[in-house]
């Protein structure tokens, strides 16, 4: 045991304060109303006592129960003249009620002075006793409080060991130690503290302290402005020191520091504080020491653990942000695979329709320059084959050229107001012939309204876009109808930082052949067909979606696609913002 009588805390420690506070703390303890309250006894005939309580036994340890069955004058201190005027009353066997203005009772190891009453009293268990010890204060405590047999105290502080050694949480090991301690020893205080080495400071992370006294919970020590800290850090043993917070050199203040190690190096500091002189006794201290080294090595493999354990956890999400990696890897590589498949596939099919429209040119043309051709109508027929072979190789090449922009984000689309009517007149130019000369029905529906339909777009892509569907719906029909449909939808909508009116949504419907579920989600991908065969079949890129798909959604828009099945015909709806809202009629207008 190292003490010293010097006051190694400066004034100016925060720790200093505290102190004085938990000292007059532990002044109102010893008068609080447990203390006072009085002690009931009951006793037999003959003076043995029969039952015994008093509400400040336990504040100060005590146990009631071996008193039961003991004589009352017992408990009155040998030298105090009260046990003489008890023991005569006894003899009378408490005929009479009695009172003893100034009386001692010693319950080791307190002694409780106040007044003593006692009166004859008659209960099933025959004739006897009731008394009541008023108390007025109580000494000699302070120094022996709360103090267990050695025995007890080592069977303690084997369950306080076995507690933290049990757990692997280092917030567990620090509060049930602070509080194992504080309900073993004699303490008003308990702190712990980690500690690494070449820490300048320590902080509390876990107390044990009563209600009223002011938490240092969080709070930091600058190990350079504690010496006894220091000296517990360097010694292997617990360090003791006293000191006096106030003027009065009395009222000492005792505080006890030891370190907590695992393999002769400090990890942690354990403080206790009491308001006496010789709180701990050498069996104590020992104790103390045995208790910070089990908390060491439990604080040592805690930290193990947890380190252990987040070494593990990295570890484990390092291994999983690589399988996510080598998966996103490998649908890079996946999609870079079935990207080249299709590109190929889409130029074979493509060279092929460019091949298709490029020799019919030649072959009419040279038809014509052999002079193959009989009379003038004839020769006219072979320019107009050479014409159509050429307008067929042009779209093909606009539509190569248009995925290429699209890819390379080279697109730029000019938008402004497009009057519908006059968008829907030209479409119908273009493919009511095709349509007629498939013999399939045609229609174009607008909504009615007093004035124009105004949208906003870029005409010659919106041309363009109706075109390929209206062209698509014709080519995949054989009988029924192709109709083309505008519906205004009036709600406000934003785009380019711009709010609209509403939208106009055009559908494109036929009566054709229809597209299975299970191919549909193909059929806006680039470079994508549906079905090769039936590429070769129809002829044409199968760019034709893609690319409106790409336009229409410039232009603020959505295309959907809807089929129930092959042989079911089907439906592509575009919208396109409305530029200003129409006055709308009752009567439909067909084009």
């Amino acid at each position: 045991m190292t003490s010293s009588a010097s006051l190694p805390l400066s004034s100016r420690s925060p720790l200093l304060p505290m102190l004085r506070q938990d000292l007059s703390t532990t002044e109102r303890s010893s008068a609080s109303p447990l203390s006072q309250s009085p002690v009931l006894f009951q006793l037999d005939a003959d003076g043995q006592i029969l039952s015994l309580g008093w509400p400040g036994a336990s504040h100060y340890g005590l146990s009631l129960n071996e008193w039961v069955g003991q004589a009352f004058a017992g408990l009155i201190p040998e030298e105090h003249p009260a046990r003489a005027a008890i023991a005569a009353l006894q003899e009378t066997h408490y005929s009479t009620p009695t009172e003893v203005s100034r009386c001692e009772l010693e319950i080791a190891p307190c002694r409780l002075r106040g007044r003593l009453q006692i009166q004859p009293t008659v209960s099933p268990l025959g004739a006897g006793f009731f008394g009541t010890f008023w108390v007025d204060d109580v000494t000699d405590c302070l120094g022996q409080r709360g103090r267990q047999p050695a025995q007890v105290r080592s069977r303690q502080l084997t369950q306080i060991t076995w507690n933290i050694r049990r757990t692997l949480n280092l917030d567990t090991i620090w509060q049930q130690t602070v509080d194992g301690l504080g309900s073993l020893f004699v303490s008003d205080r308990g702190l712990i503290c980690p500690y690494t080495p070449g820490d300048t400071t320590i902080q509390v992370v876990a107390e044990y302290c009563p209600p009223d006294c002011e938490s240092l919970l969080g709070h930091e020590f600058v190990l350079t402005e504690h010496g006894c800290l220091r000296e517990a850090l360097a010694l292997p043993q617990a360090v003791v020191t006293l000191c006096a917070p106030g003027d009065q050199a009395s009222d000492r203040i005792a505080m006890l520091a030891v370190a907590t190690r695992y393999k002769d190096t400090p990890n942690g500091m354990i403080i206790m504080q009491s308001p006496t002189d010789a709180p701990w006794d050498d069996l104590d201290l020992d104790l103390v020491r045995e208790l910070a080294d089990q908390v060491g090595t439990a604080i040592a493999h805690a930290t193990l653990f947890n380190e252990g354990q987040a070494l593990a956890n990295e570890l484990q999400a390092a291994n999983q942000r690589l399988r996510d990696k080598h998966q996103e890897l490998e649908e890079a590589r996946q999609q870079a695979e079935e990207a080249s498949r299709l590109k190929s596939e889409f130029l074979a099919n493509t060279s092929h329709e460019l091949r298709t429209p490029l020799n019919g040119m030649i072959g009419f043309l040279k038809l014509i320059l052999d002079g193959m051709a009989d009379d003038p109508e004839e020769q006219q027929e072979f320019l107009h084959e050479a014409h159509k072979s050429a307008i067929h190789l042009l779209n093909l090449i606009n539509d190569v050229l248009d995925i290429a922009k699209i890819e390379a984000g080279k697109m730029q689309i000019d938008m402004g107001p497009v009057k519908l009517h006059e968008l829907f007149q030209d479409v119908e130019n273009f493919t009511r012939p095709q349509a007629e000369q498939k013999g399939l029905e045609f229609f174009m529906e607008l909504p009615p309204t007093r004035d124009d339909i105004i949208v906003n777009g870029n005409y010659q892509r919106l041309l363009q876009v109706i075109l390929n569907l209206t062209g698509n719906a014709i080519k995949f029909t054989h009988e029924g109808s192709v109709t083309i449909r505008a519906e205004i939808k009036s709600q406000k909508t934003r785009f380019q930082d711009q709010d609209w009116p509403g939208v106009v949504k055009v559908s494109v419907i036929d009566t054709g052949i229809g597209v299975s579920l299970e191919k549909q989600d193909r059929l806006f991908q680039t470079f994508s067909q549906v079905d090769g065969e039936r590429t070769r079949q129809y002829g044409g890129t199968g760019l034709g979606l893609a690319i409106s798909q790409r336009l229409v959604e410039a232009m603020g828009g959505v295309v959907q696609f809807i089929s129930l099945g092959e042989g079911l015909g089907s439906t592509v709806t575009f919208t396109v913002m409305l530029y200003q809202e129409p006055v709308m009629t009752t009567k439909e207008v067909l084009v």
